[in-house]
């Protein structure tokens, strides 16, 4: 599913119109249409029932005219409030509002600080509340008079349905730089915006709708946007069948390079979650003075010990044993756990310019290239890199802030820099390829916040690649089933006890529909 920005939004609007010759108001009277569809479901039938609807001056004012023409015809009582003036009400949304005005709507002005009084007794006796404020072309932050009325909407405790997106947020960003609506459904129109998905966007948005308004669907096709939200059909379409005479062999051979004292259990969750997403065999190579442990503590996963530091993590020395294990192996997947030693830096700084398997690289393996991420242009093979904000921050020589701050914009940049696919995790995962591509991964909870989660992530990332599908395939389904993994273990357990292990208890569970 395609996400937009505003501008490509209006350019899609505007290739319907001009091109395709569907009339603006045919439009608009669509998306009118399918938000009262949705008042219905939410309220059922309106007659007799009370809705506020507040309109702004541009096409999402238009819209909200729509709503109460059709809302008045089905026996509602419509509010009509205006915060706007009517002469500068224009085009597709002038020809709305006077067809509303002729049926004898009155209209409420609200248009300044004294308008207020008006507002609070409406809220009073509404049923629900519509937003038809400001459109996706928002930006910025609202003024101050439709603040303080944003303002009592929000605390009114009615239900709020915004059309195509919450008054105060930005379609590009997600961001909110003041009041803001806070929707309990959002009708967008024709295909979802960036901004309802990132940043603060989710918070503000509540349930999301995408209403068709007759904008074929393939039009989008011709606009070239490498942006998507990850879906389950999406997911359906990268995910191999299952071969009837496949073999371990088939499915993939993962080493898994990992652990220090101290940190052997990230290792063996990485390994362990390759197996559960599919990999047929798991080779995990441990500091020698863990391998005992993890021949204990692992039944299905191989291992393998190295030459390690008197620290016990992995020394540079055990570089040719990790290239002759990597002859035996499809996929590479190192860091888990592995400490900052030195001489471990080193090993993974000697390790990338010779490296021939494709590899998944997370945690001390990316923090070993902080102030030599030019080792990544030098690689060989292909990469895909899961670093969290932090470690992101520390690889591009910026402050976590800012990462947090502009995570679209930062992760693009890093992957299309560094030629490697950028798994940026955290809320809303992003999945960045250096051609510009953009996933936006809609999986995934509060409770995921514990240690070890990442660790899994590696795994199954690195398992997907190795049954053949490209870094940003495996990458993609790797997200979405780590997330919903841990959706389903929230849902059993709850978020609060949460940990990395029940990630590897529901990984079956989240991927049994699609193999």
């Amino acid at each position: 599913m395609h996400l937009l920005t505003a501008e490509e939004m209006q350019k899609l609007d505007r290739k319907a119109i001009n091109e395709l010759g569907i009339p603006g108001v045919v439009l608009m009277e669509n998306a009118g249409l399918q938000v009262v569809e949705a008042i219905y479901r939410m309220i059922g039938d309106p007659k007799g029932k009370t809705v506020t609807i507040f309109a702004g001056k541009g096409n999402n004012g238009g819209d909200g005219f729509v709503i109460a023409r059709h809302l008045i015809n089905a026996g509602a009582d419509v509010k009509v409030m205006l915060l706007a003036e009517v002469k500068d009400i224009t085009g597709d949304a002038k020809i709305n509002l006077d067809i509303l005005q002729r049926m004898g709507q009155k209209l409420h002005p609200v248009i300044n600080p004294n308008s207020l009084n008006i507002v609070k007794l409406a809220m009073v006796y509404t049923d629900l509340i519509v937003d038809a404020i400001f459109g996706t072309g928002f930006k910025g932050a609202v003024p101050d008079y439709i603040g303080n009325v944003i303002e009592i909407i929000n605390t009114s405790g009615k239900p709020v349905i915004s059309v195509d997106i919450p008054s105060g947020l930005e379609a590009n960003t997600g961001k909110v730089h003041g009041p803001c609506i806070k929707a309990h459904v959002t009708v967008t129109f024709a295909h979802p915006k960036l901004g309802q998905f990132i940043q603060q966007g989710p918070e503000y948005v509540g349930e999301l709708t995408v209403a068709d308004i007759s904008i074929p669907p393939d039009l989008v096709e011709t606009q070239g946007i490498k942006r998507f939200l990850i879906t389950p059909g999406i997911i359906n379409k990268i995910i191999p069948v299952r071969r009837r005479d496949g073999h371990k062999g088939t499915y993939g051979r993962v080493l898994v390079v990992g652990g220090s004292a101290g940190l052997s259990g990230a290792a063996a969750m990485a390994s362990t979650a390759a197996l559960k997403a599919g990999a047929g065999l798991v080779t995990l190579a441990v500091p020698a003075g863990l391998h005992d442990l993890m021949e204990v503590k692992l039944t299905e996963v191989m291992t393998s010990p190295l030459p390690e530091t008197d620290a016990v993590s992995i020394s540079v020395d055990a570089l040719p044993s990790v290239q002759k294990l990597l002859e035996g192996a499809d996929i590479l997947a190192l860091g888990p756990g592995i400490s900052t030693h030195e001489s471990t830096v080193a090993f993974v700084r000697q390790l990338l310019p010779v490296l021939q398997r494709p590899a998944v690289i997370d945690a001390d393996g990316l923090n070993a290239l902080v102030d030599a991420v030019d080792q990544l242009k030098e690689c060989p093979a292909p990469l895909i890199l899961t670093p969290h904000p932090g470690e992101m921050a520390r690889l591009a020589g910026i402050k976590t802030e800012e990462v947090q701050n502009n995570r679209v914009e930062i992760v693009l940049r890093a992957s299309q820099e560094w030629g490697t696919v950028v798994v940026l995790k955290g809320y809303r995962t992003l999945v960045a390829a250096p051609d510009g591509t953009l996933y936006v991964n809609p999986t995934g909870n509060p409770g995921m916040a514990s240690g070890g989660t990442g660790d899994v992530l590696t795994g199954v990332i690195a398992g997907f690649l190795a049954q053949g599908l490209t870094p940003l395939e495996a990458a993609v389904a790797g997200v979405y089933f780590h997330g919903l993994a841990g959706d389903l273990a929230a849902e059993q357990k709850g978020m609060l006890s949460l940990v990395a292990g029940d990630l590897l208890e529901f990984l079956p569970q989240a991927t049994r529909n699609f193999s």
